[in-house]
């Protein structure tokens, strides 16, 4: 059941240079809203949109409060990803910020649409062969995990009291276009790209099933969640089946148009870093019931896109 769709007019993204977030921006952007795209860093891709540099995590809530009160935005996307090597670190990343933010948001005069951006990890290990939904109780192993879970616990429960208009979308594992360059695939696609002809390339793969999605289905599913007044303030983001991950690299070796013989498997174990297990997939039908969401973009379509923006780093890029 959906309620009666209330476009947004300005929204601000926060973490909009990061793999997610730049997908946001363009999501936003092409569905006519006016886009801030809020940042410690710019980044060349962000010329398209008023950039601002803020560095969120170190800013107080009434400065927020203040930026977000002058940007006379009404919605408020958190696409931040922290990392840290201690739970102190991890806390400091993913979950002042946050704290910061709610204060922020409940001192604003006008209400103000927030999507905060979780990740399925925060479930922890889900069972071989089954598909977790939103009243999974969540048991997370990893640090960064925790974190990411004790985030969206304070949103969930701000929203709960009535003190946030806001959303929790837990994002599957993601895939697609400009990828992250330290992820799996975004790496593998860079060492491929960079391989002399008929060099063979020895790739680790664990013997694992992952639910991905494409980055740009999700950054559809994140406007839906501010265009959509859902009943959900829980809902997760995935295409609702786990592929193996071997099946994806052999899928990305045939995209990128060479032999097969290219590449050179071998097996390794799950990272417990990563956050991952040896299944995930989730079962999205709350999103597609509430949002009308549903994604769009295939597995080989994502690959394909992988190995069409694959590049090297950046150049450092000045907003005029």
């Amino acid at each position: 059941m959906r309620t009666t769709a209330v476009r947004p007019r300005r929204v601000a993204v926060l973490g909009a240079t990061g793999c997610v977030g730049r997908h946001v921006c363009a999501a936003f952007a092409g569905r006519g809203t006016d886009v801030v795209a809020v940042a410690r860093r710019a980044a060349r891709h962000m010329s398209p949109y008023t950039f601002r540099s803020v560095d969120v995590g170190r800013s107080t809530s009434t400065e927020l409060a203040g930026l977000f009160a002058e940007w006379r935005v009404d919605t408020v996307v958190n696409a931040m990803l922290g990392w840290g090597e201690s739970a102190c670190e991890m806390a400091d990343a993913n979950v002042r910020p946050v704290e910061g933010l709610l204060a922020a948001l409940r001192s604003l005069a006008g209400p103000v649409r927030y999507v905060h951006l979780g990740t399925i990890h925060e479930y922890g290990p889900i069972p071989y062969g089954t598909a977790v939904d939103e009243t999974a109780e969540p048991r997370p192993t990893s640090l960064y995990a925790r974190s990411k879970l004790t985030a969206s616990r304070l949103v969930l429960d701000a929203v709960a009291r009535g003190e946030c208009d806001g959303v929790v979308l837990r994002l599957t594992n993601t895939l697609g276009p400009y990828t992250a360059p330290e992820s799996f695939f975004g790496a593998l696609a860079a060492r491929l790209r960079r391989a002399a002809p008929g060099e063979v390339t020895d790739v680790a793969v664990a013997a694992a099933h992952r639910d991905f999605v494409d980055v740009r289905d999700a950054a559809a599913a994140v406007y839906a969640a501010t265009a959509e007044r859902a009943p959900e303030p829980l809902m997760n983001i995935g295409r609702g089946e786990a592929v193996a991950v071997e099946t994806l690299v052999r899928a990305l070796v045939q995209v990128s148009g060479l032999p097969p013989e290219a590449v050179r498997l071998r097996r390794a174990q799950v990272r417990s870093r990563s956050a991952g297990a040896d299944w995930i997939q989730v079962d999205p039908a709350r999103a597609r019931r509430s949002l009308g969401w549903q994604p769009g973009y295939r597995p080989t379509d994502s690959l394909r896109a992988v190995w069409r923006t694959v590049e090297p780093a950046e150049v450092p890029f000045t907003p005029r």
